[in-house]
């Protein structure tokens, strides 16, 4: 039995406690998903016409092979989504330590942060943040001003860190309020991945002389990271879904390319229906990677 199995368990049913497709499984799926695409496109849409499908091809790829409207829109969902999530793990970080530290000020500042932004709801910190730093912030910084003079080389990585260099301000105020919308939700993960530790190793590292900075760096921390891993990959999964609401204030995502198409095609339901599947293709990609991730890190370290 290799080290990572479970005493008692079935070989070849179950790594890591997760039950494996098996082929049949697979055929099934795939099955059901031709039974749905085939009523989809045979479903005739109202006043008797049958549904438009196929005109969906040229917002996805152009003929000249460049993307079109709805994979421009996943570009910038996965661009927005990045950037928040780092923003988010930095802030969550800070705030969840925050709340664990045995500083009351420190404590009261992490509890501050994460209970005004886990109560707002969150297209009113949309709105907030937009009216606030778009006005008032960004013009001072003066981020997409520099861009518009820069050298051609800097305005194309800036087209592919942050999209359109005249939607920069825009992008950066939408990056960080998902981050700081997100970060609220990744500090109560943070606050329970620590607090999942077992006391004694607070007290061996203590006894060993550790101060509480080395302390977490190198012995709490490596451990609450394997029980983060699966909330973590929920939240990065959230901010996918969660940057929809940033399309109102008119950031050129998945959402807001579907709303423009819709108006100009009224091909409602062929449009959301194909908004629908490239957002779970981003998120079901994710919980992939994520399960991968967690069973590997069950592998290497249970005994």
């Amino acid at each position: 039995m290799r080290p990572y199995e479970r005493p008692g368990a079935v070989a070849g049913s179950r790594t890591g406690g997760r039950t494996r497709l098996t082929v049949l499984d697979l055929v099934l799926l795939a099955l059901l998903a031709a039974g749905l695409c085939y009523v989809a496109w045979r479903v005739e849409a109202p006043g008797g016409r049958t549904r438009e499908w196929a005109v969906l091809g040229q917002y996805l790829l152009q003929a000249d092979g460049r993307p079109g409207l709805l994979l421009q829109g996943v570009f910038t969902t996965i661009r927005l989504t990045c950037w928040s999530a780092v923003i988010a793990l930095f802030l969550g970080a800070w705030a969840g330590l925050a709340r664990t530290s045995p500083s009351l000020y420190l404590r009261l500042m992490g509890a501050t942060y994460v209970e005004l932004c886990r109560n707002l709801p969150p297209l009113v910190l949309v709105f907030l943040c937009y009216f606030f730093l778009a006005d008032q912030i960004a013009p001072a910084i003066g981020l997409q001003d520099a861009l518009r003079t820069a050298p051609e080389w800097a305005r194309n990585v800036a087209g592919v860190l942050i999209g359109r260099p005249d939607q920069a301000d825009a992008f950066v105020t939408a990056a960080f309020t998902l981050g700081l919308y997100e970060g609220a939700y990744v500090a109560e993960i943070v606050r329970g991945g620590v607090a999942s530790v077992d006391s004694g190793q607070w007290e061996a590292g203590r006894a060993l002389g550790f101060p509480r900075a080395q302390l977490l760096l190198f012995i709490i921390m490596p451990q609450a990271v394997r029980n983060m891993i699966p909330p973590l990959a929920g939240q990065i999964i959230s901010t996918i879904k969660d940057s929809a609401i940033v399309s109102v204030i008119s950031i050129q995502e998945l959402t807001f390319q579907g709303m423009q198409l819709m108006a100009t095609t009224y091909l409602t339901m062929e449009v959301w229906t194909c908004v629908a599947l490239l957002y779970f293709i981003l998120t079901f990609s994710c919980s992939l990677a994520a399960g991968r991730l967690e069973l590997r890190l069950r592998r290497r370290y249970t005994l």
